[in-house]
């Protein structure tokens, strides 16, 4: 076999980890009900789980990334599994609702880091002209979550308790742990820019009209994903039991999703690929909330529905990077962990107005509120898309498959 075509052991390393994260990130939509009424608080604040933990995400990514840019990689990865670890086992062992949301903040400022640093570790570990197989090796352990993790995760959750869920993941992280000790190689950390070079990009309004475009665009599907095992039983019919195996198919729709959605950043162009992918979210969202209270059509839309919204993810990426190519090439790596936090903001964003609907008991309008999310993100998508233009930087997708 060529030299070429060997995966490092690395970055094997780094997918299991990745597909810890997956199921740790995702594994709340599926038992949301569970643990709303074991930790006895409405369903809306149990919501915040997912929302909250977005938003810490968000927050303490580029921190973070930031504070730990000159240290050893190696060191850093492990403390930071060492974190997510602990995170998940202070929310399997928590008994209210308060120590949950402890440990799913903790987690997440885990989570975040591992990613931006994660993914710069696994392009250094690849071969010459490999980077983009190897980083979107690492994702896609993240996207086989979706897939395997969470439909698991949530029937195991639904028939045998919610917390079993966090254990697994404490298991499956102190799995990552060791793989990384055995597997990822000592390396120094890179050149890094002055903090206040990075953090100018900030300031960039081309840098912010693309975290606006990743907000909206992926938050649109959060409003109503957040709450959809919820939808699935009270709304649409299904038991509890189906509603979580359902979740393979949205899971599959988001592996299917994130290669197409990559092919077609590459061939199209990443405005083009995503003002197409939006409109056809838009139209999907409208036809879930038109027919949710039919099984059939809810089973089709909903592998439509996972395709397009992870579909974007690449070309969200590619954009990004191709945005801080172009106005900000000194802080190119915290502009990429600028887009992690955008993405996040955007759960929060969905989760936000999903809750506020489910408080009035307005559930079955939550994919309304995609719909205008997904509308107003044509507008900045527009804009930058006319600059990107002018600039001659509309790249393929560059191999960023996913999150």
């Amino acid at each position: 076999m060529s030299q070429r075509n060997v995966v490092h052991r690395g970055v094997w390393a780094l997918a299991v980890t990745a597909f810890a994260i997956g199921v740790a990130e995702f594994i709340v939509v599926g038992v949301l009900p569970a643990i709303a009424e074991d930790l006895g608080v409405p369903l809306a604040r149990a919501g915040g789980l997912v929302g909250l933990y977005a938003l810490a995400l968000a927050i303490g990514t580029p921190l973070v990334v930031l504070g730990l840019a000159r240290l050893p990689r190696k060191p850093v990865l492990l403390t930071l599994v060492a974190v997510f670890l602990a995170g998940n086992l202070l929310s399997a062992l928590s008994t209210s609702y308060a120590v949950l949301l402890a440990g799913r903040i903790l987690t997440a400022v885990a989570h975040g880091s591992f990613f931006a640093i994660g993914a710069t570790l696994a392009a250094r570990l690849a071969p010459e002209g490999q980077a983009s197989r190897a980083i979107a090796l690492m994702f896609a352990g993240l996207t086989l979550a979706m897939v395997i993790g969470v439909p698991l995760g949530s029937l195991i959750g639904n028939g045998l308790g919610w917390r079993l869920p966090f254990f697994a993941v404490v298991l499956l992280a102190a799995l990552g742990w060791l793989a990384t000790a055995l597997w990822v190689p000592a390396l120094p950390a890179q050149a890094a820019g002055r903090a206040g070079s990075q953090l100018a990009a900030l300031a960039r309004p081309e840098i912010l009209t693309m975290m606006s475009i990743t907000i909206l665009g992926f938050g649109a599907s959060f409003a109503a994903f957040t709450f959809i095992t919820p939808i699935l039983t009270a709304i649409t019919g299904f038991s509890a039991r189906i509603s979580s195996l359902l979740l393979v198919v949205f899971g599959a729709a988001t592996l299917v999703g994130n290669l197409m959605g990559g092919r077609w950043a590459a061939s199209l162009g990443w405005p083009v690929a995503l003002r197409r992918m939006l409109v056809g979210l838009l139209v999907v969202l409208v036809a879930i909330a038109l027919l949710m209270p039919y099984r059939t059509p809810m089973v089709a839309l909903l592998f439509v529905w996972g395709l397009l919204a992870f579909g974007m993810s690449p070309g969200f990426q590619a954009g990004m990077l191709a945005t801080a190519e172009r106005w900000t090439p000194r802080a190119v790596d915290f502009a990429s962990a600028l887009n992690i936090s955008a993405f996040n903001l955007g759960i929060t964003l969905g989760e936000t107005l999903g809750s506020v609907l489910v408080v009035r008991d307005d559930m079955a309008l939550t994919p309304w509120a995609g719909v205008g999310l997904a509308l107003i993100a044509q507008l900045p998508l527009a804009w930058l898309a006319q600059r990107s233009s002018g600039a001659g930087t509309v790249p393929a997708a560059g191999g960023w498959e996913g999150r």
